[in-house]
């Protein structure tokens, strides 16, 4: 990754106070929230510098020695998203329990520890479970506990590391105007009849409104402007340029947002590089399993996919608004 995270460019036009200004204001506005002009005057500058301190930390965690690269990530994710939640709730954060991770994780490790098998537990407060509600409308995910196996196979970018080559994580769908063209195929990865198919969608995203079988092929109607964070499963490979199908149908993130993905899986490994300096010193030194190639393409693949992603929930007309 170069030292400075270019897709950060694209927040060049936030880096202004009357332009933020008057994009808060439109967001206030079209949300009906009360005195949407003043209250986008108070936070247009919040909202420019917790950019601007998400652009520090990447760039900083850029230039990092490994080890510590993961603590610099995640703190400039989370000022990614402090400045999507306050798009839409001017008033954030209310409380001091909206300042917490909203998950947590076993701080002290097991003997014969293993990364991929870990797990992370979500709470009922704070940034998790804000960003889960207030940008994908997602509730009730208090208590769900995901391992990092199966977080890190819904990411796309890393079909292609060691501990996935021997499954099939993702099919790829050709993209159409209103929706995404699958082959029949998929009906037998997810053991499926074509019906059956549209309900499992229809009932794990709400934007899934038809399914026509053709030759060989499925046309899954989707409603709604399609964009980087989905509909979930519907994965976007940034390296490919292409959408692809998550096939992990029983794994409990099947349906999550990929920035929810993203958040835990980053969260965990910024606990690790603070707490478990023993173990990750020696991950480090060592490369003993297929723990290291997992964690390093991940911040690779993280720290240059984040940025996009909040920019394109930022845009007008996508998913998260």
């Amino acid at each position: 990754m170069p030292e400075n995270n270019d897709n950060f460019d694209k927040f060049t036009p936030f880096f202004s106070a009357t332009s933020s200004q008057l994009f808060l204001q439109k967001r206030y506005t079209q949300g009906k929230i009360e005195d949407a002009e003043k209250k986008s005057y108070e936070n247009c500058y919040p909202f420019i510098y917790y950019i601007e301190h998400s652009k520090i930390y990447y760039n900083q965690s850029a230039k990092a020695p490994l080890c510590i690269q993961p603590i610099l990530s995640f703190y400039g994710f989370t000022h990614l998203l402090k400045a999507c939640l306050l798009t839409v709730n001017p008033n954030y954060p209310e409380s001091t329990s909206l300042l917490a991770h909203g998950v947590t994780t076993r701080k002290r490790k097991k003997q014969q520890y293993d990364f991929l098998k870990d797990e992370v537990k979500t709470q009922k407060n704070g940034l998790f479970t804000s960003v889960a509600e207030n940008l994908f409308h997602i509730k009730h995910l208090e208590g769900e506990k995901f391992s990092m196996e199966s977080l890190l196979a819904e990411i796309p970018e890393l079909q292609s590391i060691a501990w996935t080559h021997s499954k099939t994580n993702f099919i790829t769908p050709v993209y159409i105007h209103d929706g995404f063209e699958l082959p029949s195929s998929i009906l037998d990865s997810y053991q499926m009849t074509a019906d059956r198919f549209f309900e499992f969608m229809k009932g794990k995203t709400k934007e899934v409104t038809d399914l026509k079988e053709m030759k060989g092929k499925l046309s899954l109607k989707v409603d709604g402007p399609l964009g980087m964070n989905g509909p979930s499963p519907m994965r976007f490979n940034m390296e490919a340029e292409l959408f692809m199908l998550s096939i992990n149908k029983n794994s409990p993130a099947f349906s999550l947002p990929e920035l929810l993905i993203h958040y835990l899986i980053s969260y965990n490994l910024s606990i690790i590089a603070r707490y478990e300096t023993e173990w990750w010193a020696e991950l480090l030194k060592t490369m003993p399993n297929d723990d290291y190639p997992s964690i390093v393409q991940f911040l690779k693949i993280s720290q240059a996919k984040i940025p996009l992603l909040v920019f394109e929930w930022l845009k007008p007309g996508s998913l998260g608004r």
